[in-house]
């Protein structure tokens, strides 16, 4: 797709308030890090304010201040307080949303730590956050003011920095996307090994189109975040670890679902380094990982299927992709069939247009019928049934893809368009 499209498709489903804004207009060199509590149960969502902390250095966008990228299951609007004008917006996906399609969100109500980074206001800005249901209707609300000068801004990251080196350095962060790859389950001991680790995973993600075709627009650091015990927790078999972020497997029960609540530390670790997107290495050969839209991704770095399993996982953690994959009969709860889900590789038909219709070639018919050749990893582009975890009624781009099975070797056409998109709109 041409620029002059991607731009006019942007403009129509995000509409910006202010096109000429330019950065230091608005905001110092400075990122301001807000933490919330996400509490609740499937009925009800609440959200509180923990704690603000200024970091040294703004290493997010620059460009496109005030329109999303995506529309995510949440977003974050900062508005100037004297004029009322929108000067920055981000979406996010968080766990805890998650947890509430779970059936433990019938019967409890439990809170989830939530961080995010937005640049350092000059002038006293009013903060709205809020969270959508499945529906994509707003299910919780929270509008605070943050004066930049308040005293109790906790100061973090002028001194005791975790120890990083530089794995890939292209450019300066105002041009690049800067990415962190953190240790989870590693001794001071284990450091080389981490070291070794986290370039196999940043090979691994450049070996792919189109982080591959892209590469200079792209920093990666590797940071030492020790623990106390090698390797992770693993509740099933009884197993605890001490570790940098206390992360552990059987998320929601679920063997291979590997995460951590602890989002806070997570961002403790990385005070003063510059970062915009996160990968957590565990220490561990048990299959599993996860990826969550603009809040981390986290892997298990000795299995076999480490290097695919990372790049799915940042599928899903940078580019806000979805699973392509299904194994059950009825609807996810996450994906009502009523409803065009925001993820842009997966469709209900509800809105194709505004998904890849563009690039089905003509005459293809929709729904599409799979290629019955095994040794074919994507044909055609189409709209071929199972998706987002539901054998009918959701709908993916090609047959395989990164995002559907380890053994795909690439991700499909219209995952590759919208990860390009991704990095085209932090950059330019």
């Amino acid at each position: 797709m041409n620029k002059i499209l991607a731009i006019l498709l942007l403009t129509i489903c995000y509409p910006c308030t202010g096109f000429g804004q330019e950065f230091n207009d608005y905001f110092e060199d400075k990122t301001l890090r807000i933490d919330y509590v996400f509490t609740g149960d499937a009925k009800k969502q609440n959200i509180s304010l923990d704690e603000l902390v200024s970091l040294p250095g703004w290493a997010g966008r620059r460009h496109n201040l005030d329109r999303l990228a995506l529309e995510g299951n949440g977003d974050i609007t900062l508005t100037d307080k004297a004029s009322g004008k929108v000067i920055y917006r981000t979406s996010f996906s968080s766990l805890f949303q998650e947890w509430t399609s779970e059936e433990e969100a019938k019967h409890i109500i439990r809170g989830f730590e939530n961080t995010f980074l937005v640049p350092y206001p000059k002038q006293p800005v009013i903060v709205t956050i809020q969270l959508k249901d499945v529906y994509h209707n707003p299910s919780a609300t929270l509008t605070h003011e943050v004066n930049p000068a308040d005293i109790l801004i906790h100061q973090k990251g002028n001194t005791h920095v975790s120890t990083y080196k530089y794995l890939l350095q292209s450019g300066p962060s105002s041009e690049c996307i800067d990415l962190v790859i953190m240790a989870e389950g590693y001794t001071s001991e284990e450091m080389p090994l981490f070291y070794k680790d986290a370039q196999i995973a940043c090979d691994a993600l450049f070996d792919h189109e189109p982080f591959k075709s892209l590469k200079s627009k792209f920093n990666v650091i590797a940071v030492e975040t020790p623990s106390e015990d090698s390797g992770v927790s693993i509740p099933r078999k009884n197993e605890w670890k001490k570790t940098a972020v206390n992360s552990h497997f059987d998320t929601f029960y679920s063997d291979r679902y590997l995460t951590t609540r602890s989002v806070k530390q997570i961002h403790n670790w990385l005070a003063g380094i510059p970062y915009e997107h996160i990968i957590i290495l565990a220490n561990t050969d048990t299959y599993g990982g996860g990826g969550i839209y603009n809040s981390y991704l986290l892997t298990t770095a000795h299995h076999p299927m480490f290097k695919p399993v990372v790049v799915h996982e940042f599928g899903h953690s940078f580019g806000g992709l979805a699973d392509e994959y299904a194994y059950e009969d009825a609807p996810s709860p996450m994906y009502p069939y009523s409803t065009e889900p925001w993820e842009p590789n997966i469709t209900t038909l509800v809105d194709f247009e505004s998904k890849w219709k563009d690039m089905v070639p003509e005459g293809t018919p929709i729904p599409t019928k799979p290629e019955t050749d095994p040794k074919i990893f994507y044909t055609k582009v189409g709209a071929y049934e199972g998706a987002g975890y539901t054998k009918k009624g959701i709908y993916r781009p090609t047959t395989e893809c990164r995002m559907k099975i380890n053994e795909a070797p690439v991700f499909c056409p219209v995952c590759q368009r919208a990860l390009e998109r991704m990095i085209r709109f932090y950059t330019e």
